[in-house]
């Protein structure tokens, strides 16, 4: 296991994927919060089953997987329903990324989560590490990425931490405005930081 794990956050559209491949490229285990999000309710598994039986079938797909696009706009349509949903899923992704965690056979492991200090996950990590970029930046980048309107993007930032209080909260920044080989060299300056720290803790 790790014993020291880095806390990776940024808004929507900040590079934060590109910012964690790049560490991983380094040989560091990444546990990332939208993939367990999606393995806590994959096919056959106990959050599924949960879902459906509070939902009915028709939250299903043919292929029995979870039908996102219907869940989505159930819980869009009614708080009750998207509180249950949360109630159900947060401890279900919480407990899989600590297991995933302490599998983590890296020097350190770094800790993916979009609401990392929304949801409080920053308890679980030694440190955080925010990516940033500007505002106008980050719904260029988005819109690009995700086609979607500059409303959508805006509406999503809105729903998300400040950027203010993000940096506020930041151990570590990297500014993600510049090229890729830029941010190769600031990730190798963090990974031989954050090496040392995990030295430190065993």
């Amino acid at each position: 296991m790790s014993n020291f794990v880095v806390g990776l956050t940024g808004g929507i559209g900040s590079g934060k994927t590109t910012v964690a491949n790049l560490f991983a490229e380094l040989g560091i285990t990444l546990v990332d919060a939208d993939i367990v999000s999606r393995e806590v309710v994959a096919k056959d598994s106990e959050g599924l089953a949960k879902i459906v039986e509070h939902f009915g079938e028709t939250i299903l797909l043919d292929n029995g997987e979870l039908n996102r696009a219907a869940l989505r706009q159930r819980i869009f349509s009614n708080t009750a329903d998207r509180e249950w949903l949360n109630a159900l899923l947060h401890p279900l992704i919480r407990a899989e990324m600590l297991s995933q965690l302490e599998k983590a056979d890296s020097p350190y492991a770094i800790l993916v989560v979009p609401l990392l200090f929304e949801n409080g996950l920053d308890s679980l990590v030694n440190c955080t590490l925010v990516v940033d970029i500007s505002p106008e930046l980050q719904t260029k980048r988005t819109i690009e990425r995700d086609a979607v309107s500059a409303e959508q993007v805006q509406n999503i930032i809105n729903s998300q931490a400040s950027r203010a209080e993000k940096l506020s909260k930041a151990d570590d920044v990297i500014d993600n405005q510049g090229t890729i080989s830029a941010l190769k060299g600031k990730v190798a300056v963090l990974h031989n930081k954050y090496l040392t720290l995990a030295g430190r803790t065993r």
